[in-house]
């Protein structure tokens, strides 16, 4: 039998609609979509890079609650509204991801608010 342990990052995203920020279910971390957002003032970048730079401190901060970090992330998704705003990211990208490479996905998709330029999603496996 596996243990489940919630992750919150206090955003009032997760308590409005009813989800974590991570779930940690035995040896695996799933960490849910992400976005650019500064949960402790809910303020968001305009700019794509700081959005993506403040996606991967909200994800290290989940991670390390779980016990591991970007170097156990097995798969990512990133989604996008404008696929032209990928690239830009990629050499933040590359910092976090570019020893572990991890299974990855990029979606051209709608996000919930207009503000947000790019959510990421990740899984991990502590080992």
């Amino acid at each position: 039998m596996t243990s489940r342990r919630l992750i919150s990052s206090g955003s009032t995203f997760e308590q409005a609609v009813g989800y974590s920020r991570a779930v940690v279910d035995g040896g695996w971390v799933h960490v849910a979509g992400t976005t650019g957002f500064d949960y402790a003032t809910m303020t968001i970048s305009e700019g794509i890079v700081d959005q993506v730079e403040q996606c991967m401190r909200n994800i290290g901060a989940a991670l390390e609650e779980a016990g591991c970090s970007f170097a156990d992330v097995i798969r990512v998704r990133y989604m996008l509204p404008d696929a032209e705003d990928f690239e830009p990211c990629w050499p933040v990208l590359l910092r976090y991801f570019g020893e572990v490479r991890p299974a990855a996905t990029m979606l051209v998709c709608g996000l919930s608010d207009p503000r947000m330029r790019i959510e990421i999603e990740v899984t991990a496996h502590r080992t």
